[in-house]
C-alpha cells in the first residue's frame, strides 16, 4: 500500500466555512491542536490529521518521505471534497505543508508555516550533539525517556510543567518506528530548489528562543518563498502555538481572514 492510499486518521469540526488543515510536528498528533481548535472553529471547517505512524495513524511498511506524506494529506483532502484549505503546519507538519503546496497546489488556499525550514542541518557541535543525544535515546532508550528529553528542550522553564508533562504524555504514545521514520523523513526534506514556485499566501511565524530550528533558517525559508510574510514571536521558543497561543492565534486568525 503506497501513502497516498492510506488512511489517515483525522478530526473534522467547527462551521461549514473555509476549511483549515492543522499539521503537526514531530512526535505530535491531531489532538494537540487543543489551544487552536477553540478559536478556528467558530469560523471555519477544521480539519486535524494525524501524520502517518502518529496518532491513530498507522505507518506502512515502505519508506517514508515527506513528499509521500503529503501525497497521502492530499488525498485525504480530496476525499473530503472540501475547497481548498488553509494549511497550518509546525516543523514537521511544515515541511508536509510545503510539499503540499507544492505537488498539489490546487488544494492550497494559504500557507502558515511555524517554526519551518527548507533544509536542515546542525548549525555547530552543540547542535550536532544533541542531535547526537537524540538519536542515541531513540536507539537504546524507551520513547518515555526520549519524550522526557525532548520535551525538556520544548518547554525549559519552571512555569511551562503543564505544558512538559503534556508533551511527554503526547511523545511517549508514538511508536519508537513512526518517529524514526519522521526523522530519517525530515532528514532528507529539501525543498530549497523550489520555494519560489509557491505561489500562495504565505505566513512563516518563528519562536525567538527556538533550539531546535534556527531562525537563520526560516528568515531562509521566508525570503526563498514569493511574498511571504515573516513574524517573530518573542518569548516562544520551537513549539510555538502550544508556549505562546494567545501571540500565535492572533497572527493566525488576522492572516486568515485576510485571505
Amino acid at each position: 500500500m503506497s501513502l497516498a492510499e492510506l488512511a489517515l486518521h483525522h478530526t473534522v469540526g467547527g462551521v461549514a466555512g473555509p476549511p483549515v488543515l492543522l499539521l503537526h510536528g514531530l512526535g505530535s498528533c491531531a489532538a494537540d491542536w487543543s489551544w487552536q481548535s477553540p478559536v478556528l472553529e467558530p469560523h471555519y471547517r477544521v480539519i486535524a490529521v494525524d501524520l502517518p505512524g502518529h496518532g491513530a495513524s498507522p505507518l506502512p511498511s515502505r519508506d517514508v518521505t515527506i513528499d509521500a506524506m503529503a501525497e497521502a494529506v492530499a488525498a485525504l483532502v480530496g476525499g473530503l471534497r472540501v475547497a481548498p484549505a488553509h494549511v497550518v503546519g509546525l516543523s514537521l507538519g511544515a515541511c508536509v505543508a510545503v510539499r503540499l503546496a507544492l505537488q498539489a497546489p490546487a488544494r492550497v488556499r494559504s500557507l502558515t508555516l511555524v517554526n519551518a525550514f527548507a533544509r536542515l542541518r546542525p548549525g555547530g557541535p552543540a547542535e550536532l550533539a544533541r542531535l547526537a543525544h537524540r538519536l542515541w535515546l531513540l536507539g537504546t532508550a524507551p520513547m518515555p525517556a526520549l519524550a522526557a528529553h525532548v520535551a525538556r528542550g520544548l518547554f525549559p522553564w519552571p512555569e511551562q510543567r503543564a505544558l512538559y508533562d503534556a508533551a511527554v504524555a503526547s511523545l511517549s504514545a508514538t511508536s519508537r518506528r513512526g518517529y524514526a521514520a519522521a526523522m530519517r523523513a525530515l532528514a532528507r526534506f529539501d525543498a530549497r530548489g523550489q520555494l519560489a514556485a509557491i505561489r500562495q499566501p504565505t505566513l512563516v511565524v518563528a519562536g525567538d528562543r527556538d533550539s531546535v530550528v534556527p531562525l537563520g533558517a526560516k528568515l531562509r525559508l521566508a525570503a526563498a518563498i514569493p511574498g511571504a510574510r515573516m513574524e517573530v514571536v518573542p518569548g516562544s521558543g520551537h513549539a510555538t502555538p502550544y508556549d505562546r497561543p494567545d501571540a500565535f492565534n492572533r497572527l493566525l486568525l488576522e492572516f486568515l481572514s485576510a485571505h
